[in-house]
């Protein structure tokens, strides 16, 4: 079940276990925080919640170009929560009014709003409340006094880093895929449905599946090699990808585009739903001088792709 905010609910009457964060990419150290909420429900017969937001806080109080940039669509957030088995998520609008709740008001406004409220599953680098004043210690307090359980998850680490979406933002940007998924536990994913194209990489004999995606924060335009499969699917096709404005046949900047030639005939085309995993960052997008060069190109593209899905590693 999904909710566009925490007016009016009707949730069961049963205790609800909320994991409350913003959750940009669910990784591995949100998974903790949301597994513990899970588990505690099943184990107690209660119902499991996500309370997240949109947009960003930093929407609201830095618009003027510094606000962070998600690279998880909000859609995409919410099937990979229920995928987790949650019962409910609850996405409330970041507003005005909403951030001046203070740290010492937020329990009690969500106990009012969710009164089976039974427990609060948060991350230890949690702040809250107008001001961001509010840590786990003051929750802690404060939820005492309202009979509600506070869990805080410890940060899970990589490489003897933190695990943070910051992070995972920075490997997108610069293509390091391997970093970025490891640290996201599982492979960064474009999903949608197959738009019409030009028809120009079948011309070049190099059919393409073309994907809108334009995440807040877009990965760094390139050539990587990527896993697809058609939403109602479990096998995953091997597959080379552009992913960027093609600057060798568009004379103005395009909306990025993600360009995917499967190694592997399929019959999939427009209005197939599309999941693609990005594996490996072959190489940056170029202009090449004419469409000869491109072709030879990702002829070139292709064969390293499949060299990478050959490697014990890969795939």
């Amino acid at each position: 079940m999904a909710y566009a905010s925490l007016d009016n609910l009707k949730l069961p009457d049963r205790p609800l276990h909320l994991a409350i964060g913003m959750f940009d990419g669910v990784h591995l150290g949100h998974q903790s925080v949301i597994e513990a909420a899970v588990n505690s429900a099943a184990s107690r017969g209660g119902l499991s919640g996500v309370l997240t937001f949109w947009p960003h806080p930093s929407r609201l109080f830095r618009p003027e170009g510094e606000a962070t940039r998600l690279f998880m669509p909000l859609n995409q957030k919410e099937a990979s929560l229920v995928a987790m088995g949650v019962d409910c998520v609850i996405t409330q609008p970041f507003t005005p009014e909403f951030a001046a709740i203070t740290a010492e008001d937020f329990p009690g406004t969500l106990k009012q709003k969710l009164p089976t409220l039974t427990a609060i599953y948060v991350g230890e680098n949690f702040r809250y409340g107008k001001g961001r004043k509010g840590t786990i210690e003051t929750l802690i307090k404060t939820c005492r006094g309202l009979g509600l359980h506070v869990f805080s998850a410890e940060r899970l680490r990589v490489d003897g880093e933190p695990i943070s979406s910051t992070r995972i933002r920075a490997c997108l940007e610069a293509g390091e895929m391997a970093q970025a998924n490891a640290l996201l536990g599982y492979p960064y994913t474009s999903t949608g449905r197959v738009i019409p194209g030009r028809q120009l990489g079948r011309t070049l004999g190099f059919p393409t599946l073309n994907l809108p995606w334009e995440p807040e924060l877009r990965p760094r335009y390139g050539v990587y090699a990527v896993r697809a499969r058609e939403s109602v699917s479990e096998k995953w096709i091997p597959g080379v990808a552009n992913y960027g404005q093609r600057p060798t046949v568009e004379r103005e900047p395009a909306a990025p585009l993600l360009e995917v030639h499967l190694l592997e005939p399929v019959k999939w085309s427009a209005g197939t739903a599309l999941e693609v995993q990005w594996m490996h960052f072959l190489r940056p997008e170029m202009k090449f001088s004419g469409l000869d060069e491109l072709k030879a190109r990702i002829a070139q593209d292709r064969d390293e792709a499949a060299a990478y899905f050959r490697r014990p590693s890969g795939g």
